[in-house]
């Protein structure tokens, strides 16, 4: 494994320990095994690095929270709602680390205009796929609709990992999440 390799893994090990607003340069260079001057050659700054090592680690991860999010076609909007809920409450379980470091890694966006907009781009791609995990199709007389049904479980996955990161005790279960937005429905006329 060359230089780049070794900084990229050991910027990714620091966002999991660390955490992105706590790792120093001297951080990644301890934990990869390289020199202070390879992280300015091969990705300009710590932050470039650090950004390229959550971007990895954000990809590697979105292919086994994709594994975890899927859902039974057959079952009825809420049930599947319950469903991928259910599967980010496991996931965070399974993978804190990760989870506290993509939290942690929002809070950087203002000072990290490329990785707000990867960021931004990997909502908008999402909406779709998770609108059409709810049995809303993207490209169906609705797209707008649709758009919003992504960005509504794009939120609700946002506020239950920050509850399930602060608070899993008090944390609301995917049945739960449902049952809520049953009794809404249902107060709505």
């Amino acid at each position: 494994m060359g230089h780049r390799e070794q900084l990229l893994a050991g910027a990714k090990r620091c966002l999991y320990e660390r955490g992105y607003a706590r790792t120093t340069a001297r951080d990644i260079v301890a934990a990869s095994g390289t020199n202070l001057a390879s992280i300015g050659y091969h990705f300009g700054s710590k932050d470039a690095l650090l950004t390229a090592a959550m971007i990895e680690a954000m990809n590697e991860w979105g292919e086994t929270l994709q594994r975890t999010l899927d859902v039974d076609e057959s079952l009825p909007p809420l049930e599947r709602l319950q469903s991928v809920c259910d599967g980010v409450v496991a996931s965070i379980r399974e993978h804190r680390a990760l989870w506290a470091a993509s939290v942690d890694v929002f809070t950087q966006t203002d000072h990290q205009p490329e990785l707000r907009a990867r960021i931004a781009d990997a909502f908008e791609a999402g909406r779709p796929g998770f609108a059409a995990m709810l049995g809303v199709a993207p490209d169906g007389p609705s797209p707008d609709t649709a758009r919003a049904v992504g960005s509504l479980v794009l939120m609700l996955i946002s506020g239950l990992t920050i509850q399930w990161l602060l608070d899993p005790d008090h944390a609301p279960s995917g049945a739960d999440l449902a049952a809520a937005l049953q009794a809404l429905t249902a107060a709505g006329g």
